[in-house]
């Protein structure tokens, strides 16, 4: 059975949108080739504290990352430095506030951009400060370190969903658009994952409202897709907690912890 986890989070992508626009993903689920489940995030739904809150298991109330604009090291166990401190490999193609999360913070494009250094928690990785970074070449970029470094954890982190919500709002054909173009984009890639073993989890941070921003409580801003692709998933119907996530990486990964995690999704 393959150990080795890919961890896609589409930043910014409601559930809902993820359910009309993402056919191939849907694709996926009507051949009973993946499932799929409804996500509550955590308060606030703000993605650097949600980063941290699927990476770490805690939520940002009690992690102390509480907004987008503390910059500073986690002080918590991360699936990053559980899996480098039992001598897994880490790699992470992903915005840069995931860099001043779980490696060097703040971040320096010149020094972190590209990074290889087996001392840090994310090993391998491809970091990325522009919000309009194109989805292709970030997927690109995951590609790049999964085939160059073979990680046992790899994170792909695309962030245009999330910047065309700011843009436009939910209730934009931009918005729907730009998940239906990154539902075009896995689908270039994930065949091959799954061909391989890979277990591949897809989630995101929060949603989107119609003031084009997110935060608060509103059910489109909290409702987010996951789902789940390889043999070692139950595929039961179930209820997962966003704080459950690092728990399920971990297992997944074969990794002592102490996290929380839902059994039943797993076999």
């Amino acid at each position: 059975m393959n150990n080795k986890v890919i961890l896609v989070v589409l930043d910014g992508l409601n559930q809902k949108v993820a359910q009309q626009c993402m056919g191939y993903l849907s694709g996926l689920i009507e051949h009973k080739m993946a499932s799929q489940y409804t996500l509550t995030s955590e308060l606030p739904s703000l993605s650097r504290p949600l980063y941290e809150c699927i990476l770490t298991g805690v939520a940002p109330v009690k992690s102390g990352i509480v907004h987008n604009n503390i910059t500073r090291n986690s002080h918590l166990a991360s699936v990053f430095s559980l899996a480098k401190e039992q001598n897994k490999k880490t790699a992470a193609a992903a915005y840069h506030w995931v860099s001043e999360l779980y490696n060097i913070s703040p971040y320096n494009a010149q020094r972190d951009r590209h990074t290889n250094d087996h001392d840090l928690n994310i090993q391998h990785g491809i970091f990325y400060h522009w919000d309009h970074y194109p989805d292709e070449a970030l997927f690109l970029d995951g590609e790049y370190l999964r085939t160059q470094y073979d990680p046992d954890f790899l994170l792909i982190h695309p962030m245009n969903i999330d910047d065309a919500g700011h843009q436009y709002g939910l209730d934009s054909a931009q918005y729907r658009n730009t998940a239906r173009h990154a539902d075009i984009v896995l689908s270039e890639f994930m065949p091959k994952w799954i061909a391989q073993g890979y277990q591949i989890v897809i989630t995101s941070d929060h949603g989107m409202n119609n003031d084009k921003t997110h935060g608060g409580t509103l059910q489109e801003e909290r409702e987010v897709p996951l789902y789940f692709i390889g043999e070692q998933f139950s595929h039961h119907a179930t209820i997962i907690k966003q704080t459950e996530l690092c728990g399920v990486l971990c297992e997944l990964l074969g990794l002592a912890h102490t996290k929380p995690f839902n059994k039943e999704c797993l076999l």
